[in-house]
């Protein structure tokens, strides 16, 4: 504290901590919250720049994600935030004639059936023509039409709940491959209530998921009517200069409101006499502030929290590490037609990547006229040795896997390998209720010090957007009350 003007801080510069730091300086500025007094906000973040996992490059023309690519256009904490700082314009859809997606079945690609959300048919026409599910498959998903829901309350893993719903070839087969690109994990690990909490809200409203689906889908031209015209029909979005301009903008709206540090690391979060919080740093030196709240991973916080005995909590929460190799090549040396955004890869097909995006067919705007760019992912829950290998072997994995799937036998223009090392939160059933332990322990200790991010209600930069300006409303509403 100095000068006996309130100092609030964030720990961590990723898109949580950006947001908060964001909403809680324009809620200080433009309400009654600090009752027209001064007050400081710092931000501070390790590494030596803000924005987490999002990353963008450009390079000879491209314009390359080695971090998420894109976010669910349905999710409005991020579209508020674009409008909230003037970028609504930025805002892109998906190319509208790269609509296909691929799944692997027998080394083959099959078209996705039309329909699918999450993997969950709600087009029965479509879905009973694919070859990716057998005869007797089909049969057992088209149960989830007549079998009565579960009226039990408890939390149960997602790969428990969809196969209980629509069997073991539709959640191998489809679900699990769609699904591994957002939580990279074990769907018979993976808590219902954590992940996607409206399929049961669905079976216990419509009896079966996919009825409850399909009336889902209706409500999507209202959802759809918050964006701009020009995303409104592209279930996925992102910025024309890729989603750091998100960051950027961010940054350029705090500059000269909010004290942003980065290279800057903390070593512990602690309680002190007076309600004030004690933040060391690595170099050692100590702030008073007046309020936290820490936006690190999991495991990072714990080891801030030390001194917290329910911080063993967050130390529990496991993150998987996935790595993306990004190819770009010239147009004649792809044997195919670019009218699909990539394909999937269930886990027992024997390849290394577990999907692969056609960026340059998804993104008009993300390779130059003639040349074409692939991301290649790898890593997931149980594939978890690939850290150990080379940047040549996953390139050389990846080529293999591409050459053999799509033909694609030239050697590439460049090559970008991207390791995000403990980057997957997974959530374990029981997770909410361990969650609201934690939070309900500290804050009986430490009431001015918030924790949220990507291991606790959602992994997604919507969600993660959202869980930020949550924190700063929760931490005006402390200064306020104070």
């Amino acid at each position: 504290m100095s000068n006996n003007v309130p100092h609030y801080m964030i720990i961590g510069g990723g898109i949580t901590g950006l947001s908060a730091a964001f909403y809680l300086e324009k809620l200080m500025t433009e309400t009654e919250v600090s009752g027209g007094a001064p007050f400081r906000i710092s931000v501070v973040e390790k590494s030596p720049s803000f924005g987490g996992k999002i990353h963008t490059i450009e390079r000879d023309g491209f314009v390359i994600e080695k971090g998420p690519d894109s976010f669910l256009a349905r999710k409005r904490p991020i579209i508020d935030l674009a409008y909230d700082l003037g970028m609504e314009n930025e805002l892109t859809g998906t190319n509208p004639k790269a609509k296909k997606t691929y799944i692997v079945r027998g080394r083959k690609l099959h078209r996705m059936p039309p329909g699918l959300v999450l993997g969950i048919p709600t087009q029965m026409t479509p879905f009973m023509k694919t070859g990716l599910i057998s005869p007797l498959g089909k049969l057992r998903a088209a149960m989830d039409l007549i079998k009565p829901k579960r009226d039990v309350t408890d939390d149960e893993s997602l790969g428990h709940f969809l196969e209980r719903r629509l069997g073991k070839e539709v959640l191998e087969r489809i679900v699990e491959p769609l699904l591994a690109g957002i939580y990279a994990g074990d769907t018979y690990k993976l808590s219902l209530k954590s992940t996607f909490p409206q399929f049961r809200a669905m079976e216990q409203k419509n009896r079966s998921l996919i009825l409850g689906m399909m009336a889902s889908r209706k409500n999507v031209t209202e959802e759809s009517a918050h964006l701009p015209a020009a995303v409104r029909n592209s279930v996925f979005v992102t910025f024309k200069r890729g989603l750091e301009s998100l960051v950027t903008g961010l940054v350029d709206a705090m500059r000269t409101t909010v004290d942003l540090r980065t290279g800057v690391s903390v070593v512990s979060v602690c309680s002190v006499d007076g309600g004030q919080t004690e933040v060391v740093f690595e170099d050692g030196q100590r702030e008073l502030v007046d309020g936290v709240i820490v936006t690190t991973p999991t495991y990072q916080a714990a080891r801030l929290l030390s001194e917290l005995p329910a911080a063993n909590k967050l130390a529990k929460i496991d993150y998987i590490s996935v790595a993306n190799v990004i190819m770009s090549f010239d147009r004649k040396d792809i044997p195919f037609e670019l009218d699909a955004s990539g394909f999937l890869v269930p886990k027992h097909e024997g390849y290394t990547i577990t999907a692969c995006t056609l960026t340059s067919a998804k993104w008009l705007h993300a390779a130059p006229e003639g040349k074409v760019l692939l991301r290649c992912y790898i890593g997931r829950s149980g594939e978890q040795e690939w850290p150990a290998w080379s940047d040549e072997q996953l390139i050389s994995k990846a080529r293999h896997d591409i050459a053999d799937l799509l033909g694609i036998t030239a050697e590439p223009g460049f090559v970008e390998v991207t390791r995000l090392m403990h980057s997957m939160p997974q959530y374990p059933v029981g997770h909410l209720e361990a969650i609201a332990d934690f939070k309900k322990e500290l804050t009986a200790a430490m009431p001015r010090v918030l924790v949220t991010g990507a291991g606790f209600h959602g992994v997604g930069l919507p969600d993660c957007i959202r869980q930020g300006k949550e924190a700063a409303n929760q931490l005006a509403g402390l200064v306020q009350t104070q």
